[in-house]
């Protein structure tokens, strides 16, 4: 092919979360050709015209998402197969998408794709979640994706890999054999947010111009100290009370928050591990400046330096896609 020759589309996939959808336009070699990104998670749909314009009033908010993110590249090549990961799968979604046990590997997943008709004419298959039985139930949507992207990244590494997905929930997800195996979920990021928003610490806090890495380390070394032996509720308050005797400043505050909370979080980890076997290699997937806050934390509990992907998601999707048998590599 010549260079100036534009590259055919071979997929559509769409990475549908909570808050956000993104689209991405591939080619036959998993290539990104274009890109979007828009605000219409699970929660937040465009409504119709209130005038009744086309698109018709009855249209859901799914299907005008949709069609916004992927309705010119489904016209310009009619029958384009599309892919979908994330929330989008969900009770709460537009067609619910049943977790799969573990273990799973790509082409299990591949092989459990729920479809939706859509009103164009295109069809929509949505990639399940995975769900944990034993111990406490666990589960995850849209995460399994990133971890296939990952593993196809490293093929090298997938007899014992522990990936990390730093986020609202992070989650620790053990791959051995190319199979998900096991995983482990923390809510730190939504504990972060709603301390900070809706309880007393809140209140001394400001907003810091940069990250105080400083005060992030000082909350990882309280929380793998002595000081931090009772846990993560025995500690938080440390975050007001330092900022009233004069040793927090307010713009510190919100970082050394986010290290005590890391720090417990990576501290359990560890014990984990301990019990469990320590993986060959870690890698982290996720928010840049939020991986290199738990490459700090990791290698402060004693864990193996990580590894950072990136472009897990749109990699995974690609991955399952040609599992599924919905794209062919060139």
């Amino acid at each position: 092919m010549n260079a100036d020759t534009p590259r055919a589309a071979a997929l559509i996939a769409l990475d549908w979360g909570t808050s956000s959808l993104r689209a991405y336009r591939m080619d036959a070699h998993g290539a990104v050709l274009d890109t979007r990104h828009l605000p219409w998670g699970i929660m937040r749909l465009p409504s119709p015209p209130a005038d009744g314009a086309a698109p018709a009033a009855s249209a859901s908010g799914f299907e005008l998402a949709f069609e916004q993110a992927c309705g010119d590249w489904l016209r310009a090549a009619p029958g384009l197969p599309v892919i979908a990961c994330g929330m989008v799968g969900s009770a709460q979604g537009w067609a619910e998408a049943a977790y799969l046990d573990l273990p799973a590997d790509p082409g299990a997943i591949g092989a459990r794709l729920t479809e939706v008709d859509t009103r164009r004419g295109a069809t929509l298959r949505i990639i399940p979640g995975l769900l944990q039985r034993h111990g406490l139930p666990n589960v995850i949507r849209g995460e399994e994706t990133q971890v296939v992207g990952v593993v196809d990244s490293y093929p090298d590494a997938v007899d014992d890999l522990l990936v990390g997905l730093p986020g609202t929930h992070c989650k620790w997800v053990r791959v051995r054999d190319g199979r998900i195996v096991e995983f482990d979920t923390f809510m730190t990021g939504e504990v972060y947010a709603a301390l900070r928003g809706h309880t007393i610490l809140g209140r001394t806090m400001a907003d810091p111009a940069l990250p105080d890495d400083a005060a992030f380390e000082r909350g990882l070394e309280v929380a793998g100290s002595a000081l931090g032996a009772g846990g993560v509720l025995s500690t938080i308050f440390s975050t007001r009370a330092l900022g009233l005797i004069g040793q927090l400043s307010a713009d510190a505050q919100p970082d050394y928050l986010s290290g005590l909370l890391i720090g417990h979080e990576v501290s359990a980890l560890r014990t984990l591990l301990d019990a469990r076997g320590m993986p060959a290699r870690i890698v982290l997937c996720g928010d840049q400046d939020l991986c290199r806050r738990y490459a700090r934390a990791l290698g402060r509990f004693g864990l193996a330096t990580p590894t950072l992907a990136a472009e897990a998601t749109q990699r995974g999707l690609w991955r399952l896609a040609v599992s599924a048998g919905l794209a062919k590599p060139a």
